[in-house]
């Protein structure tokens, strides 16, 4: 059975669809949800399911971004996660700790990457005149939203449609599309999803 941290700062609704798909003859299991805000709604969600919980809040440490870092790693090294997943994790990982985990931390971002890396991405989208958005799984590197794409979900861009409501739509493929690639991950298949 493979173990699963997943990484959040806010509300945690990737978290929760990603936990509620590791029962039953799922090949991996929730061991922790990490937060850098030790407010993050997302943290009482988890506990409820029944996940161990930790935060490491970033603020103390002021941009001292390699000893925010280090207090995370004692955490998620003592749960001995095989997988970690980033879900909603808003804060900017340096290459030591990236590296430290190469080839088993995942992330879901909110674009069809490699378009519209970072913030802003469904407004990115209507401004570009785009006829469709959607999100994407990829494994994690040391270059922001960027590593190999394991899985994309694809949603129409319709008239009308404002940042938030294309957002609303995207929320509900990422629900769909992190559970299906963490899945095919963890069973050692890493061929794309592609919903």
């Amino acid at each position: 059975m493979k173990r699963v941290a997943i990484l959040i700062s806010g509300g945690g609704s990737n978290m929760i669809a990603l936990a509620r798909s590791m029962e039953g003859d799922h090949p991996a299991r929730p061991v922790l949800v990490l937060s850098n805000d030790p407010a993050a709604p997302g943290l009482d969600r988890a506990a409820a399911l029944g996940i161990p919980v930790a935060a490491v809040d970033h603020r103390p440490f002021k941009g001292d971004r390699s000893a925010f870092e280090a207090a995370l790693v004692k955490k998620l090294d003592a749960a001995a996660p095989d997988v970690i997943c980033l879900a909603g994790f808003m804060r900017i990982l340096t290459a030591g700790f990236t590296g430290r985990y190469a080839g088993r931390m995942l992330n879901i971002h909110p674009s069809l990457l490699p378009k519209y890396p970072g913030l802003q991405t469904h407004q990115r989208a209507l401004d570009a005149g785009d006829a469709e958005a959607g999100c994407t799984v990829h494994e994690v590197t040391s270059v922001l939203d960027d590593g190999p794409i394991l899985g994309q979900a694809r949603v129409p861009i319709l008239a009308g449609d404002d940042a938030e409501s294309l957002a609303a739509r995207v929320l509900v493929q990422e629900h769909a599309l992190y559970p299906a690639v963490l899945r095919r991950y963890v069973s050692g298949d890493r061929t794309p999803v592609l919903l």
